[in-house]
C-alpha cells in the first residue's frame, strides 16, 4: 500500500529527468559544438525551463504527471540546494573576502532599496519583486528557486522571474567583459570583482571571465570573478531566512507568528554540507584524497541534476497565458536591478576599494 501510494510520483519525476537529459544535450550542442567553448556559457537550467514551458504549453500535462512534478519542484529542488553546499569552501576565501564582502553587501542593500521603491511606484506583486531582487543580487536562478517556497511564490511567478534574470544575465555576460576592460583599464582585480558581483548566474560569471581571459589574456580576472561569485553565493544562507521573515511578518495573527514556522530548514542542510566539505578536506588531505574528490564531484553533479530537474518541472507547470497577464512591469524592475548592481559596483570600487586597497 505504501509503495503503491508513492509510485504515483514516479511518472512526473521521470519526465523531469528526461527533460534534464535533453537540456544537457542541447547545452553541449549549442555551447560547445556551435559556439566553440570548452564549457558551455549557457545555463542548462535555462534550457530545461524553456523546454518545460514549450512542452507544458504545447501539450496538456496529464493529472497523472502533476503529482510527480509537484514533488520535484518542492523536494528534489531542496535536495539539490543542500547538495550545492559541497562546492563552497568559505574558510579559503576569508582573506579575499575582506575585499569582496563589503562590495557584495553594498550592492545587495542598494538593489533591495531600489526595488522596494519600485514595488510602490510600479505596483508589481511583492513576491515577484522579492524573486527578482534575490536573483539579481545573490545567485540568479538558484536563489530564485530556493527563495520561492518560503515566500509561497507560485509557478508562474517563478518562471517569470527566472526568464527575467536569465535575459539580463546573458546581456551582462556578453557586454560586461568588454566594458570592464575599457572602464578599469585592464586591472584584473577590479575587472574580476566587477564581473563576479554584477552578473547574476555562476555559469554566466564563469563565461564572462572566460571571455575576458580569451580576449585580454587575464586568467587572474577569471579566478577573481569566480571566487567573488562563490562568496556571493554564500549570502543565500542569510537572504532566504531574511526574505521569509520580511514576507511573512504581519501575515499571521498577532501572537501566532513565529520565525520557527517560516524558517527554511533545508538551509541548515546547505550549511551542514559546507561544514562536511571543510571537515572532509582536512581529514582526507593525505589518505583517500582521490576518493574524497570523487565524492565531492558526485555530490556537485547530483546537485546540478536535481536543480535542473526542478527547473524542468517548473517549466512544465507554467502557463504562458498567466505570465502574459502579468505585463511588462516586472521586466522593467529586472532591467533597473541589473543597472543598479552594475552602477553601485563601479561606484563602490571607485570610492572604497581604490582608496583602501
Amino acid at each position: 500500500m505504501y509503495l503503491k501510494k508513492n509510485l504515483v510520483f514516479l511518472p512526473g519525476i521521470i519526465l523531469a529527468f528526461i527533460l534534464y537529459s535533453l537540456s544537457q544535450g542541447f547545452n553541449n550542442i549549442i555551447g560547445i559544438e556551435l559556439l566553440g567553448y570548452d564549457k558551455s556559457p549557457i545555463s542548462t537550467a535555462m534550457i530545461a525551463i524553456l523546454l518545460g514551458i514549450f512542452f507544458g504549453n504545447a501539450f496538456k500535462v496529464r493529472d497523472g504527471l502533476q503529482k510527480g512534478l509537484d514533488f520535484t519542484r518542492e523536494y528534489i529542488l531542496k535536495l539539490g540546494i543542500i547538495c550545492l553546499g559541497i562546492q563552497l569552501k568559505p574558510f579559503e576565501f576569508l582573506e579575499f573576502g575582506k575585499i569582496a564582502i563589503p562590495l557584495i553587501v553594498i550592492c545587495i542593500i542598494s538593489v533591495l532599496l531600489v526595488i522596494k521603491i519600485l514595488i510602490k511606484k510600479l505596483k508589481i506583486p511583492t513576491r515577484m519583486a522579492y524573486l527578482i531582487s534575490i536573483g539579481s543580487t545573490v545567485c540568479g536562478t538558484t536563489a530564485i528557486v530556493a527563495t520561492a517556497p518560503v515566500i509561497k511564490a507560485n509557478k508562474n511567478e517563478i518562471s517569470y522571474a527566472i526568464a527575467n534574470i536569465t535575459l539580463f544575465g546573458i546581456l551582462s555576460m556578453l557586454i560586461y567583459p568588454y566594458f570592464a576592460n575599457f572602464y578599469f583599464d585592464g586591472d584584473s582585480l577590479f575587472v574580476g570583482l566587477f564581473l563576479g558581483t554584477s552578473i547574476h548566474e555562476t555559469s554566466q560569471v564563469a563565461a564572462a571571465g572566460l571571455i575576458y581571459d580569451q580576449q585580454f589574456n587575464s586568467p587572474e580576472a577569471l579566478n577573481i570573478a569566480t571566487v567573488t561569485k562563490l562568496i556571493r553565493n554564500t549570502f543565500l544562507i542569510i537572504m532566504i531566512p531574511l526574505f521569509a521573515f520580511l514576507y511573512n511578518r504581519g501575515k499571521t495573527k498577532e501572537g501566532s507568528y513565529s520565525i520557527l514556522n517560516i524558517f527554511p530548514y533545508f538551509v541548515l542542510g546547505f550549511v551542514g554540507m559546507i561544514i562536511v566539505r571543510n571537515i572532509g578536506d582536512q581529514v582526507f588531505i593525505i589518505e583517500n584524497k582521490d576518493k574524497w574528490i570523487e565524492t565531492i564531484d558526485f555530490i556537485r553533479s547530483s546537485s546540478k541534476v536535481f536543480l535542473t530537474m526542478a527547473m524542468a518541472a517548473i517549466g512544465l507547470s507554467t502557463n504562458l497565458k498567466d505570465i502574459k497577464n502579468m505585463g511588462p512591469k516586472p521586466f522593467i524592475v529586472g532591467f533597473i536591478a541589473m543597472l543598479t548592481v552594475g552602477i553601485v559596483c563601479i561606484l563602490t570600487i571607485e570610492i572604497y576599494l581604490k582608496i583602501f586597497i
